[in-house]
């Protein structure tokens, strides 16, 4: 079984923007971080439960997921011959590794605590990442090798939307508007390293099979699979969340739309628009966000500080 050996541009994460020099080409490396769960409430942004509540889905969707992304590459890794590209994939595996458990302990320590019992909605996680979307178990190597190149194009469709909220984490208005530091800095963190990698995965499914027509389909998979898991999720936490007074759909929405106006929540569209990026030939993910903004808030976070 082997990889197609195209070389390709590595960009680890380059670009260029106005609020700082481009750094350049980033080692990526995991950042052993740590949080502190005991004094953060449910509703981490103050007078916004709903978009506290609907950022804290990200917690309960991304530890299988990102578990999942360290499970794929660890398969294709071996199957490398780009040394580059592989030192590059080990860097994206030890930082979406310390993610998974980053989010893990706010599941247990912050969601728990606060009476959202997330066990349901983790075990129907866990069915997803490891049973459907997990390496097929039987077929030919020629098969295996296929299914392996569809997750990988599957992963680069995802990492598309963590650039996007990644950028989004570095330019909202969560301090402005108060948030917790402690909850603000976990996503602002995340965000910053997926914008640091944000064309790791993109790189790595055009070197296993440069194909227009896989970039699609998986981005024709990956969108409504999102929108379905980050709704349901977020329904999961609001039905438990006992503190809402009024849960019904006109009151989230009308409290969703005083988020993004005050720049604490994305609107669905600018998403559903940066979507039509990926379809662009000669797309490359580097032109989401900025790495030197990325460098530059890993360097004064409170939780990577206190890794280094």
């Amino acid at each position: 079984m082997h990889a197609h050996a195209e070389k390709v541009d590595i960009t680890s994460a380059h670009s260029v923007h106005d609020d700082g020099a481009d750094p350049g080409d980033v080692e990526l490396h995991a950042r052993n971080v740590a949080f502190d769960w005991s004094d953060v409430p449910l509703h981490w942004i103050p007078e916004h439960p709903i978009a506290s509540d609907f950022i804290s889905v990200l917690n309960l969707l991304l530890p299988e997921g990102e578990r999942w992304f360290v499970q794929t590459y660890n398969e294709a890794l071996p199957l490398v011959r780009d040394e580059e590209l592989a030192a590059t994939m080990r860097g994206f595996i030890g930082q979406e590794a310390m993610h998974a458990e980053a989010h893990d302990h706010v599941l247990w320590e912050f969601l728990d605590h606060h009476g959202i019992d997330p066990r349901p909605y983790v075990r129907q996680m866990e069915w997803v990442f490891r049973k459907v979307l997990g390496p097929l178990e039987k077929g030919s190597a020629e098969d295996k090798q296929k299914h392996l190149i569809e997750r990988l194009w599957l992963i680069a469709a995802v990492e598309h939307y963590t650039a996007i909220l990644g950028d989004f984490a570095l330019n909202n208005k969560w301090t402005e508007a108060g948030a917790h530091p402690t909850m603000a800095d976990l996503f602002t963190w995340h965000g910053a390293e997926e914008v640091e990698h944000r064309a790791v995965a993109h790189d790595v499914a055009v070197y296993f099979g440069d194909s227009y027509l896989r970039r699609g389909r998986a981005m024709f998979i990956a969108l409504p699979a999102l929108m379905i898991l980050l709704f349901r999720g977020f329904r999961f936490i609001t039905s438990q969340d006992t503190s809402i007074r009024h849960n019904n759909y006109f009151y989230r929405q009308y409290h969703y739309m005083r988020g993004v106006r005050a720049g604490v929540l994305p609107t669905i569209r600018s998403v559903l628009f940066a979507t039509l990026s990926y379809f662009r030939p000669g797309f490359h993910p580097s032109e989401i966000g900025s790495t030197a903004q990325a460098v530059a808030y890993l360097a004064s976070s409170p939780a990577a500080r206190n890794a280094a």
